[in-house]
């Protein structure tokens, strides 16, 4: 047993720089997925209800709850609900999202051999959690709704809400990342 406590002490950086590479696959492929359009239908309901984001949208601050009259099923084509969401602009906010996601992996990947990047990396994973985890306050899809069933809204993640839920895993694994840059940087 001492011989694994003893791996396991001194496999801490590997651990870490797994991690990072753990971060950068989340990133890449969820960042890479907002250039398709099932994808960016999909965070329409999310983007639309937070503050923090729906401005970037043009329907969302004249009727906030415009978005669910236009809402595709996943894999689903409606070209009147394409063409709102072009007008709308979901599509281009999208891939800027999509890109900045990407980036933010790459920061995280690059920390394994530069601290600096690593750094931003981590703190930008711990920011970008942050703003997702807040879905969980104003997105009202994230809880299973009042059907006549017995269970329904807090602690009853729908889908979406399990899906941002584990985004606490995101918000402390860049925070680790971002740690471990720090202190490789002070060494220097």
């Amino acid at each position: 047993m001492n011989q694994i406590i003893r791996l396991l002490a001194h496999s801490q950086r590997t651990f870490i720089n797994l991690i990072r590479i753990g971060i950068f696959i989340v990133m890449a492929w969820i960042g890479g997925l907002k250039a398709f359009q099932y994808e960016a239908d999909g965070i329409i309901p999310f983007v639309a209800n937070s503050p923090v984001m729906s401005f970037f949208l043009n329907y969302s601050n004249d009727d906030p709850d415009n978005y669910k009259l236009h809402k595709n099923k996943e894999g689903e084509v409606v070209p009147a609900n394409i063409e709102w969401h072009q007008k709308n602009g979901t599509y281009t906010f999208s891939y800027g999202l999509g890109t900045v996601i990407c980036v933010i992996g790459i920061l995280v990947l690059l920390g394994i051999w530069f601290p600096k990047a690593g750094l931003w990396g981590g703190l930008l994973t711990f920011g970008m959690s942050l703003v997702t985890l807040s879905f969980l306050v104003t997105t009202p899809e994230t809880w299973i709704p009042n059907l006549e069933g017995p269970q329904h809204g807090f602690p009853y993640l729908s889908a979406a809400g399990r899906l941002v839920v584990k985004d606490v895993i995101m918000l402390g694994a860049g925070l680790v990342a971002a740690s471990e840059s720090a202190s490789r940087l002070l060494k220097r």
